[in-house]
């Protein structure tokens, strides 16, 4: 027996637009729309965590990269943003604050004396230690009210959906 669902704030968009355009199929758009408010309040969920460290969304994507590199968390800038899908001109100024907050340091290239490779410092190593444990918990704590199966379809789905949207390079 299947059991109604809730209604939703997309529900309210696409009735809308059946009631406008009833030539239209706007199914896809209760996909997109859906994935586009779940990025949205999740955001929203995640940055609690992170305020509670004194640090952005940015701030933990840069620090969490470096760390799970692996020891000694160093990486080149030319990694980082290609990692984190930023351009380098927005990596050269998140990296001057994360150096100016005290959790990364520069270091030059024993590889190439032409360029410099990003660290982890002692203080942003303890930052992102205790950061990723809660991030990792709060996850945990959005996802528990989902059965197992349904998780398990849910990752299935957008493995194929990236699968789709990601260059093949990646």
């Amino acid at each position: 027996m299947a059991t109604e669902r809730r209604s939703d704030a997309v529900d309210a968009i696409l009735a809308q637009w059946r009631r406008e355009r009833p030539d239209l199929d706007v199914a896809p758009m209760g996909v997109i729309g859906r994935l586009g408010r779940c990025a949205a309040l999740l955001r929203r969920e995640l940055d609690l965590v992170f305020s509670r460290f004194g640090i952005s969304a940015w701030e933990f994507d840069v620090l969490a990269t470096l760390r799970r590199s692996g020891a000694p968390y160093r990486l080149a800038p030319t990694a980082l943003f290609s990692t984190l899908m930023i351009t380098s001109g927005t990596m050269t100024r998140q990296l001057q604050q994360l150096e100016a907050a005290g959790w990364v340091s520069r270091t030059p290239n024993p590889n190439d004396a032409r360029s410099m490779l990003v660290q982890l410092t002692e203080p942003g190593l303890e930052l992102i230690e205790r950061a990723v444990t809660a991030h990792v918990e709060n996850e945990a704590r959005i996802l528990a009210p989902l059965p197992a199966t349904t998780l398990a379809e849910l990752e299935g789905g957008l493995v194929a959906l990236l699968a789709i949207l990601e260059p093949e390079s990646e």
